[in-house]
């Protein structure tokens, strides 16, 4: 797949803001490429810009320097209003703290992103996504009448509900104890092969790293593989 347009690009990324005593570089020089299918993880010391870096090639926060293209366009050069048009369209969300809507039952919040899309059949194919992640029987269920691990698998089903090109995981499995751990991950990545969807993965956890195709140490700002 390699051969083919990377699904996302980061080209001399640097990231600096405003601090008491001056411009403080949060983040500087970072360049790879993401294709169909690819599995990355980006691990480092708390404070080393991880989440900044997250946040930049999701389009959730514009580079200083550098620039992000997703699906071989601009995107970090994106108005705001733009760059969310294309995260509908292209990427998936999975957070450490599951970010449910509370007051939705678990169909409906996979739903959610399919209508905020128009996509016809969002019912039909929210249910198809909780079945894959084994919550076809809770879909009635509010988040606090569900498990960690399940609350976590149904943010899976909605992620890869929309068809994402690319998926974002932000220390996926951190608030899970180890056996829920465990089962989210097998899902993550069965469904990364199984949808070809590229997966960008931050976290702490080195076995969660281990078992991604490439791994980036990003550290005082910098990445190295």
């Amino acid at each position: 797949m390699n051969e083919k347009s990377p699904v996302l690009r980061a080209q001399n990324l640097g990231k600096e803001v405003n601090g008491p005593e001056g411009n403080l570089k949060l983040l500087q020089g970072i360049t790879f490429d993401v294709f169909a299918g690819d599995s990355v993880a980006i691990t480092g010391p708390s404070g080393s810009g991880k989440s900044t870096l997250l946040s930049l090639l999701a389009g959730l926060d514009v580079p200083t320097s550098g620039f992000v293209s997703l699906k071989g366009e601009s995107f970090s050069q994106l108005s705001e209003d733009q760059r969310a048009r294309q995260r509908g369209q292209h990427c998936g969300f999975v957070f450490q703290q599951f970010q449910l809507v509370t007051d939705l039952t678990a169909i409906e919040n996979v739903m959610l992103p399919l209508e905020i899309l128009g996509k016809r059949s969002a019912r039909k194919t929210a249910q198809q996504w909780l079945d894959q992640v084994g919550l076809g029987k809770r879909q009635h269920h509010y988040p606090a009448q569900l498990s960690g691990g399940e609350q976590q698998r149904v943010a899976l089903a909605r992620a890869f509900a929309v068809s994402p090109s690319i998926l974002f995981a932000d220390e996926p499995t951190g608030s899970l104890d180890f056996a829920n751990g465990q089962h989210v991950a097998d899902l993550l990545f069965d469904l990364n092969k199984e949808q070809g969807t590229a997966l960008v993965l931050v976290t702490h956890d080195p076995a969660l790293a281990e078992r991604c195709q490439r791994q980036f140490v990003l550290n005082e700002g910098q990445l190295s593989d």
